[in-house]
C-alpha cells in the first residue's frame, strides 16, 4: 500500500490537478467535436478517427489546465 501512496504522490508532483481536469474535459471536448463536425468522407485523418480525437483533445485540455497552475519559484 505504501508503494501506491508513493507513485501517487510521484505523478501529483508531474501532473496538477488543473491539468488532468482540463485533459479530461478536453477528451470530452474531442469526442464531441467527431461526433458533431466530423469527417464526412473519411479523408481526415485526424477527424475521422474518434480515438485520436481523444487523444488530441485530451492534450489541448490539459495544456490549457496546466496554464492555471500556479508554479512555485525555487532558489538557486
Amino acid at each position: 500500500m505504501e508503494n501506491i501512496a508513493k507513485i501517487f504522490n510521484k505523478l501529483k508532483t508531474i501532473f496538477s490537478v488543473q491539468s488532468v481536469i482540463g485533459a479530461v474535459i478536453g477528451m470530452m471536448g474531442g469526442f464531441i467535436y467527431y461526433l458533431k463536425v466530423g469527417c464526412a468522407t473519411g479523408a481526415c485523418p485526424i477527424k475521422s478517427n474518434p480515438w485520436l480525437m481523444l487523444l488530441w483533445g485530451g492534450l489541448i485540455g490539459g495544456l490549457i489546465g496546466d496554464i492555471f497552475t500556479k508554479k512555485t519559484k525555487t532558489k538557486t
